[in-house]
């Protein structure tokens, strides 16, 4: 019996013989790549990339820096504001304290008046005034610039007489005409004194 060939067994070859033809003839058709080419232009872009890489390195220092910068000025004007606001209410309260002084002064003048005075109601209501203002006084940090046998001090004291005594040591205040006073190390008002030269 004769084996007959099926049309589509003998398009199978064909095709199957073509296909290895055609894979030779492309084989031989692709050029080669030439390796000194293939490593500069591999060399080329990892120079580029260097470069963009030290770039993109500086840019980011430089933001960097600014932004240190930034949060430097930043603190700094935060410390400045409140060293402005403390100093602006300081200087509030002392105007405050400033408009109270001439009723202090009064109150001493009253009480050195009612020395002589015994078991006086008026005298001792005086002198309670007198102590809870200078308390409410002490709590706001007002302190009296104590004057009278002390050195002078143009800081503290403004002299407003001078007298000469042989047996006194010189520049010594030996007479205060007007208490003078200090709020939180800052003075509020200058002692009037008399000074021995």
């Amino acid at each position: 019996m004769k084996k007959e060939k099926f049309p589509n067994e003998e398009n199978k070859k064909t095709n199957e013989m073509n296909f290895e033809e055609n894979n030779k003839e492309m084989e031989s058709d692709t050029p080669e790549i030439v390796d000194s080419q293939g490593d500069e232009t591999v060399n080329t872009e990892i120079e580029e990339l260097k470069a963009k890489l030290e770039e993109k390195t500086k840019q980011c220092e430089d933001f960097k820096n600014m932004v240190q910068r930034t949060a430097a000025e930043f603190d700094n004007y935060k410390k400045r504001t409140v060293k402005e606001k403390e100093a602006l209410s300081l200087d509030a309260a002392i105007d405050t304290v400033n408009t109270l002084l001439p009723v202090v002064d009064n109150l001493e003048r009253a009480v050195k008046a009612a020395e002589g005075m015994e078991d006086n109601p008026l005298k001792e209501g005086v002198e309670m005034v007198m102590r809870q203002l200078k308390d409410c006084l002490g709590q706001l940090g007002v302190e009296a610039i104590e004057a009278v046998n002390n050195p002078f001090d143009p800081e503290l004291h403004n002299a407003v007489m001078h007298v000469t005594d042989d047996e006194i040591g010189e520049n010594i205040v030996v007479e205060e005409f007007q208490k003078g006073y200090t709020m939180k190390g800052k003075v509020i008002r200058y002692s009037m004194v008399k000074v021995v030269n």
